[in-house]
C-alpha cells in the first residue's frame, strides 16, 4: 500500500507529508484547495509531465516521494529484473523537478519513466477526473475484457500478435509481385545492367586501399625523390660533410687510442654499432631510390582504376564488400523476377498459410474473449446493482474488423439497459455522466479484485451523483476498503462518512502567501468537517448533530453489512 506521501514546492503546496493507512483514506475540502493537486502529484511521481508553471513561486524545484509497502512478489521481479535493490518490502518512488529536467530515483537508484511506470503499475491504480470517459471507445472496452481474463488471453494475444507479423511480412513481400510485364521486363533489364556492371569491374577485397595508397605514393613521387636525396647525401653519399664520411672518420681516430683505456674501448664498441646502423640504413635507402620507378601509363592506369572503384561505391555501397553484397541482393531480386510466376504463386501460397494460421489463433483467441465476456457481464452488472442501478442488464457484443490486425479480429461493445422496457443500447447513447463514473467504479473494482492491485485511488468518482445513490456508493467503496487501500477524493458527506483514515486538505494565507496544507482528522474533526460538507459555511448543531448520526450509521455499516 502508499504509505507515505510527501510534497514539496508543487503549486500551492509549500511542503506536505502525509502517512496513509490502509482501508478507506479519505480527502475533503473546500473547493479549490488544492485535492486534485495532491493526487497530481502522485501521478507526477509516476512520470507524468509537468509544466514548469507548476513548481512553486520562488522556488527552484519541485519534490515528490512515495513509500510503498509492498508483500507482492511480482515487485520484487520486477525490481530485480531492472536491477534495483530491494528495501524487503519497501519502495520508493521519488521525482524532483527543476525548470529544466527532472529526475526519478527507485530505492535511491537514478532510474527511466518506463522503469517507474512499470512499479507502479503493480502498485496501485489511479482513476482520475475524467477516465470514465474512456468508457466510450470501444478501444478502451477490449482493453478492460483482456484485463479481466488476461491469464488467458495474454498468451493467445502474443500469438496473434506473431502470427499477425509474419502474415504481414508475407503481404508486404506480395506487393512486389503487383507490376505488369513491361514493368516487370524493365526491372529485370536494370538489374542485369547493375549486376554486370559489377561483375565487369572484377574487384578484389583490399583492391581500394592499395590502390589509394600506391596513387598517394605516385602523386607525391617529386617530393618523395627530392627529401630522399636530401637524406641520402647528409647520410652516406655527401662527400666530406656527410654523416656516413664523418662517423668514418671518427671510427679510425678512436680506433688508434682504443687499446689505451677499457672505457675507451666501450666507447668505440658503440661508435662501431652506430656506424653499422648507418650503413644499414644507406643502403635499404637505396634500394627504396632504386626500386621508385614508375612511368606515366603506370600512374595513369593506377588513376583510372581507383576512379572505376570509387564510382561503383557511389552507387553501390562505400566499401567493396558492400557493393558484393548489393550485388547479392540484386542478383536475388533478379532471380526473382526471372521466375515470377512461380515466385509469385509460391508466395501467395505461404501467405495464405500465414493468413489461415492468423485466423485459426485470431478464432482462438475470440472464443477466450466470448467466455470471459459473459463472466465479465455479469460481474459488472453485480457491481452496478450495488450501485443502485436495480435494474440495469449490461451485454458485451462482439463484432469483426474489416482487417486483421495485431490484437485479432474482434472489435467489442458495452451494451447496457437501465430501465425495465428499454432495449440494450451502446453505453454512449444511454447513460449520462454519472452513470459512467459508477460503472467504471464498478470494473475498477472488479479488475482491481483480479490483479491483485494493492492500492486503488479515485479522483472525485462521486461526479453526478448524490441521495441513495451516494450512499450505495459509499457502501461499494468500503468493501473495496476491506480488501484494498484506497485513496478517495470525495466532495460527498456520504462517502467521507465512511472512512478508515479521514484527511482534510485546506488552503491558508501564511505571511500574505497562500499555502495548501493536508491533516489527519480525529474522530470530532472529521464530525465537524462532515458537518461542513453538511451544511456549508454555517455549522449548526442540528447539522453537527446530523454529522454525528452519519459516522455512526456508518461504523455499524461497516461493523455488520460490510463486514
Amino acid at each position: 500500500m502508499l504509505s507515505s506521501l510527501h510534497v514539496k514546492n508543487l503549486a500551492l503546496i509549500q511542503e506536505a507529508e502525509v502517512e496513509f493507512g490502509p482501508g478507506l483514506n479519505i480527502l475533503t475540502g473546500e473547493t479549490g484547495a488544492g485535492k486534485s493537486i495532491l493526487i497530481g502529484s502522485i501521478n507526477l511521481a509516476l512520470g507524468k509531465k509537468l509544466s514548469r508553471e507548476m513548481i512553486r513561486e520562488g522556488a527552484d524545484s519541485a519534490l515528490v516521494e512515495l513509500v510503498f509497502e509492498t508483500e507482492n512478489p511480482k515487485v520484487e521481479q520486477a525490481l530485480k529484473e531492472m536491477e534495483i535493490e530491494s528495501l524487503h518490502g519497501q519502495v520508493l518512488i521519488v521525482r524532483k523537478i527543476t525548470g529544466s529536467r527532472s529526475i526519478s530515483k527507485i530505492n535511491g537508484e537514478t532510474c527511466t519513466t518506463a522503469q517507474v511506470r512499470r512499479i507502479a503499475s503493480l502498485l496501485l491504480d489511479i482513476h482520475g477526473q475524467h477516465e470514465h470517459q474512456s468508457l466510450l471507445y470501444t478501444d478502451r472496452q477490449l482493453e478492460i475484457l483482456d484485463a479481466y481474463g488476461k491469464e488467458e488471453i495474454d498468451p493467445l494475444r502474443a500469438r496473434v500478435r506473431e502470427a499477425f507479423r509474419q502474415w504481414k511480412e508475407l503481404r508486404d513481400s506480395l506487393k512486389e509481385y503487383e507490376l505488369d510485364e513491361d514493368a516487370r521486363m524493365r526491372e529485370i533489364s536494370f538489374l542485369e545492367f547493375e549486376i554486370r556492371e559489377i561483375d565487369d569491374a572484377q574487384l578484389r577485397d583490399g583492391e581500394d586501399e592499395t590502390l589509394e595508397q600506391a596513387y598517394r605514393k605516385m602523386s607525391n613521387a617529386r617530393n618523395i625523390v627530392q627529401a630522399l636525396a636530401a637524406v641520402r647525401a647528409m647520410t652516406g653519399d655527401g662527400e666530406g660533410q656527410s654523416a656516413g664520411e664523418q662517423i668514418g672518420r671518427a671510427v679510425r681516430e678512436l680506433s688508434q687510442i682504443a687499446g689505451m683505456d677499457e672505457s675507451l674501448q666501450q666507447m668505440q664498441s658503440s661508435l662501431l654499432t652506430i656506424d653499422d646502423l648507418l650503413n644499414d640504413f644507406n643502403r635499404e635507402l637505396a634500394g627504396y631510390m632504386e626500386e621508385f620507378t614508375f612511368s606515366e601509363e603506370e600512374f595513369y592506369e593506377t588513376e583510372k582504376r581507383l576512379d572505376e572503384i570509387n564510382r561503383l561505391k557511389a552507387k553501390y555501397g562505400d566499401s567493396i564488400p558492400a557493393i558484393r553484397r548489393y550485388q547479392e541482393e540484386k542478383q536475388e531480386k533478379l532471380e526473382k523476377m526471372l521466375h515470377f510466376e512461380e515466385q509469385k504463386e509460391k508466395l501467395q501460397k505461404e501467405e495464405e498459410k500465414a493468413r489461415q494460421t492468423l485466423e485459426e489463433c485470431s478464432q482462438e483467441l475470440s472464443g477466450i474473449r466470448c467466455k470471459y465476456a459473459g463472466c465479465l457481464s455479469k460481474s459488472i452488472e453485480e457491481g452496478l446493482k450495488d450501485l443502485n442501478f436495480l435494474h440495469v442488464i449490461f451485454q458485451i457484443q462482439f463484432g469483426r474488423t474489416a482487417q486483421y490486425t495485431e490484437n485479432g479480429f474482434d472489435t467489442i461493445e458495452f451494451r447496457i439497459s437501465t430501465n425495465p422496457g428499454e432495449p440494450v443500447k451502446a453505453l454512449a447513447k444511454v447513460v449520462s455522466g454519472g452513470e459512467l463514473s459508477r460503472i467504471m467504479l464498478a470494473i475498477k473494482t472488479i479488475l482491481a479484485d483480479r490483479d491483485e492491485t494493492e492500492s486503488l485511488i479515485f479522483d472525485e468518482i462521486d461526479t453526478g451523483i448524490s441521495g441513495r445513490t451516494a450512499q450505495m456508493v459509499s457502501e461499494k467503496m468500503a468493501q473495496i476498503g476491506r480488501r484494498h487501500q484506497v485513496l478517495c477524493i470525495t466532495h460527498l458527506p456520504q462517502i467521507a462518512a465512511m472512512a478508515d483514515q479521514h484527511f482534510e486538505i485546506r488552503k491558508d494565507v501564511v505571511d500574505q502567501d497562500t499555502v495548501t496544507r493536508i491533516h489527519a482528522l480525529d474522530e470530532e474533526s472529521s464530525v465537524r468537517e462532515l458537518a461542513r460538507m453538511l451544511g456549508g459555511a454555517k455549522i449548526t448543531d442540528s447539522v453537527l448533530a446530523n454529522a454525528e448520526e452519519m459516522k455512526e450509521l456508518a461504523r455499524v455499516q461497516k461493523n455488520t453489512r460490510l463486514k
